[in-house]
């Protein structure tokens, strides 16, 4: 039975931790928010884009894919710049040119252009997620975290939630002599622009150099993570060299095992409008039939991840969310009708949502500092090559196959070798509990 004392101490706690939610958390959400939507813009725009520029499903694929490749070369880099010169200065930096990038794809010409820019947009955005995620664990203990990340990951889910009907309304629409794919990349990109005062303005660097802190709260906080970052430092291999971080095999594999869930999001993602459209519906329509997989996404983020908190949950969650995932976009493959079909792409999509707090909750344990800044940016960005294989293997797959219901067999079994992976590590978690019970008992 807790103390008093103990309860109160709690009680400050969470009143602490709730606070600082308050404070940071929608503005980074929307940050997240706001790109997500750059990034789901390629699906509604290839409605109208292929025709327009006269490029195949494959050519145009390809072109979307590049994003992640601008991602993989400049992500690390951009990581150790935000530790280096803040995450107020270089988040700023990154929403003003992923914004520029996005206006101009309005102006493409043709396919080189597009794969240009698709490409700078990858190298202008680098950084941002794993950047941010970084930044949560200089402010939130270990413990909160998973909850943190669930409302960070709600910005994606409402990115897509928001960004499908504006898509789908504005490519029914000719203004200014602009095509309806045009006026998407122009009316999405501004957002970002214009947010990047507001990031300087608001959103602080650190603890200590919080004015809404006070001088208790802030000792309570750094000594917190402070103990947090010398047990990590503990099973810290590899040595101190921050590149280092990169060759470790540790961080590889959780590359590879988030590589997995990459390939998931962004192959339904961007695939959906195209399915959707299938059904024989309007661009007005499609846009908001692609609302309610979105809303099932958030509604669950919104709620569950602070429930996972409480006795190591997190990691049976994972298992049980990805293999209700297989399930589900098997089912939107195989089933017999649209409606049912549409049914279960709802219900896959919070499976896979509820997957990424969960999983960046697993590399914090393992790595501190510039290290951790360094090893995120590693494991998101090899991670993201994900992106890149699912944008081109899902119009392969719709060309070989004749099926635009096909392509939802990748989700399927990117989520099922997610589920085996994630077993073993089940396995693993528990026997070094029991390693850890016998060593206090002796």
């Amino acid at each position: 039975m807790s103390t008093p004392s103990q309860t109160q101490t709690n009680l400050d706690e969470q009143r602490l931790i709730n606070r600082l939610a308050w404070r940071l958390m929608p503005l980074v959400g929307l940050l997240y928010l706001v790109a997500y939507i750059d990034r789901s813009n390629i699906g509604f725009a290839k409605l109208q884009m292929l025709g327009s520029l006269g490029m195949s499903e494959v050519a145009y694929g390809l072109g979307a894919s590049l994003f992640f490749i601008g991602y993989l070369i400049f992500e690390i880099p951009s990581n150790v710049m935000l530790h280096k010169y803040g995450a107020p200065r270089w988040i700023a930096r990154i929403m003003l040119t992923w914004g520029i990038v996005t206006i101009l794809l309005a102006f493409t010409k043709n396919a080189t252009m597009f794969y240009v820019l698709r490409f700078l947009l990858g190298a202008s955005e680098a950084g941002l997620y794993p950047g941010v995620i970084y930044y949560l664990t200089l402010w939130f203990p270990q413990r909160h975290r998973v909850r943190m990340l669930g409302y960070f990951t709600l910005g994606s889910s409402i990115g897509n939630m928001v960004g499908a009907p504006i898509c789908g309304y504005l490519l029914d629409k000719n203004w200014f002599d602009l095509q309806g794919w045009q006026l998407v990349f122009i009316v999405t990109g501004l957002p970002s622009v214009l947010l990047t005062v507001v990031v300087l303005l608001w959103l602080p660097a650190s603890p200590l150099k919080a004015a809404f802190l006070s001088g208790d709260e802030k000792k309570w906080l750094g000594d917190t993570l402070e103990t947090e970052r010398r047990q990590a430092a503990k099973v810290e291999k590899g040595g101190s060299h921050v590149l280092r971080v990169l060759a470790e095999p540790r961080v590889i594999g959780m590359a590879l095992y988030y590589m997995m869930l990459s390939m998931s999001v962004y192959g339904v993602s961007y695939w959906l409008p195209t399915l959707v459209k299938g059904f024989g519906v309007t661009n007005t329509v499609n846009g908001l039939l692609n609302i309610v997989p979105w809303l099932a996404a958030t509604i669950v983020l919104a709620w569950l991840p602070s429930k996972l908190r409480k006795g190591n949950r997190t990691t049976a969650a994972m298992l049980t969310a990805a293999l209700i995932g297989v399930v589900f976009f098997l089912g939107s493959v195989f089933l017999p009708t649209n409606t049912l079909r549409f049914i279960a792409l709802c219900l896959g999509a919070p499976c896979m949502y509820l997957l990424l707090p969960c999983f960046w909750t697993i590399p914090p344990k393992f790595l501190t500092g510039a290290r951790a800044a360094a090893g995120i940016a590693a494991i998101n960005s090899l991670g993201n090559v994900g992106g890149f294989i699912a944008q081109n293997l899902v119009p392969w797959v719709r060309q070989t196959s004749g099926s635009v219901k096909a392509p939802m067999l990748i989700p399927a079994a990117c989520l099922l070798v997610f589920a085996v992976v994630t077993m073993v590590l089940m396995r693993r978690e528990m026997a070094s509990r029991n390693v850890e019970a016998l060593e206090s008992r002796a």
